[in-house]
């Protein structure tokens, strides 16, 4: 009673466990839900100048000076190109400013 077999090995063709029945309708149903809910977060795109904010807020959260590493660390996520593009205009901006040459180079913000 409540097995999915008659005891002695043997199922009759066609019959399918209902238990084994409810695990795979259920499975369908997640595979389905996950399927649509990758393609909903395929159409999600990040508001433009969303990468900007976060760098610039990485920026005001430093006390003294930064590196780009620094600022790589703080802003996961944001590739080194678009963290340089926005130093480059922040510091023609009069924002920050480049306090050597380099890889290593330190920034500040000007005061």
């Amino acid at each position: 009673m409540g097995s999915c077999g008659s005891g002695r090995g043997g199922r009759k063709a066609g019959v399918v466990c209902p238990a084994i029945a409810a695990i795979g309708y259920r499975l369908f149903i997640l595979k389905s839900a996950y399927r649509e809910f990758e393609d909903r977060l395929g159409q999600i795109k990040s508001p433009r100048g969303s990468k900007t904010q976060i760098i610039e807020a990485a920026i005001n959260n430093f006390s003294g000076s930064f590196s780009l590493s620094q600022l790589e660390e703080a802003c996961p996520g944001v590739s080194r190109d678009i963290i340089r593009r926005v130093l480059r205009n922040l510091k023609a901006a009069g924002t920050v400013e480049c306090l050597g040459r380099g890889p290593g180079a330190a920034w500040r913000k000007k005061r």
